[in-house]
């Protein structure tokens, strides 16, 4: 699996196997929290559509995700984000059903019902 960073707000997924990989076009870019964010994203959604496909037996050699996030104020933070599936061997007649399994994604849930996060500084 390789994560490709594509610019300070994006980055691409391409399944497969093998270690995982995290390259980018520039040395200048570095992996960044968000980009971490979004590579959760993309692992899970593409982990979920992978085990779909197999199922239904449906190749998934060419499944490939981009995420993408925004930032909003008030206060600063990830305010949406976007998952561009690519997969160019899904028939046309699966698509629905491909998007529905997307959206069983765990950490797609819990962007929908966000957690209690705790903080606390200790000596």
């Amino acid at each position: 699996m390789k994560i490709t960073l594509l610019s300070d707000s994006r980055i691409r997924l391409d399944g497969g196997a093998g270690p995982l990989s995290v390259e980018a076009d520039s040395a200048e870019m570095q992996y960044s929290p968000f980009h971490m964010l979004a590579s959760g994203l993309a692992t899970c959604t593409h982990s979920v559509l992978a085990s779909w496909a197999l199922h239904a037996k449906i190749p998934a050699d060419d499944l490939v995700l981009e995420v993408g996030w925004s930032f909003v104020e008030d206060p600063h933070r990830v305010g949406a984000m976007d998952v561009e599936i690519v997969w160019p061997s899904l028939p046309a007649e699966r698509k629905a059903a491909a998007t529905r399994a997307a959206a069983l994604c765990t950490v797609t849930r819990t962007f929908e019902n966000p957690p209690t996060v705790g903080l606390e500084v200790k000596p």
